[in-house]
């Protein structure tokens, strides 16, 4: 039996309304249970335990995904701050921390989320995480990540989605 073009069209927009309504969830006020984030934001990327004995949720967009949330809970479980950490601000403050060799493997993932991208051969060894974030000038943010888990340095590159030839015969 053939699906019709009316059904599939219907459909495609049935799905392109719920992919939209995902993506423009405001971010939970500060307050707001955990049952209500779950409920509205659905399971997180990766649940971070944070040094006062707070939990933080990480909701990251994926390898072009170019927004990452953490959402921190207080004690009892409800909404203390909820940020967009993948931007420039967050990442100068991880280059000062990298380049003093303070920064481990964990504390990156727990500050600035899950990577977009991963790959082995760093400078020294171990692994480069990229990051791809907001920007108008077709960057992404790198941090080398040595084999003892220690964050070697990080730094702002060219997003090589952007170095396509520009020939295109």
């Amino acid at each position: 039996m053939a699906i019709s073009n009316r059904v599939l069209a219907r459909a495609g927009m049935v799905l392109l309304a719920a992919l939209l309504t995902s993506c423009a969830t405001p971010p939970p006020a500060p307050g707001t249970p955990r049952e209500a984030v779950l409920q509205a934001w659905g399971q997180p990327t990766a649940r971070h335990a944070l040094p006062e004995g707070t939990e933080r949720l990480e909701y990251a967009t994926g390898p072009f995904g170019r927004t990452t949330w953490m959402i921190d809970l207080d004690t009892t479980g409800r909404v203390r701050q909820a940020r967009q950490v993948l931007n420039e601000a967050e990442f100068l403050q991880v280059q000062i921390r990298a380049g003093s060799g303070a920064l481990t493997r964990e504390e990156l993932l727990r500050w600035i989320g899950t990577p977009g991208e991963r790959r082995h051969g760093g400078w020294a060894g171990g692994e480069v995480w990229s990051w791809r974030y907001p920007t108008n000038d077709c960057l992404w943010f790198q941090a080398s990540v040595a084999d003892s888990g220690r964050v070697t340095s990080a730094a702002f590159g060219t997003d090589p989605v952007c170095d396509a030839p520009s020939d295109r015969r």
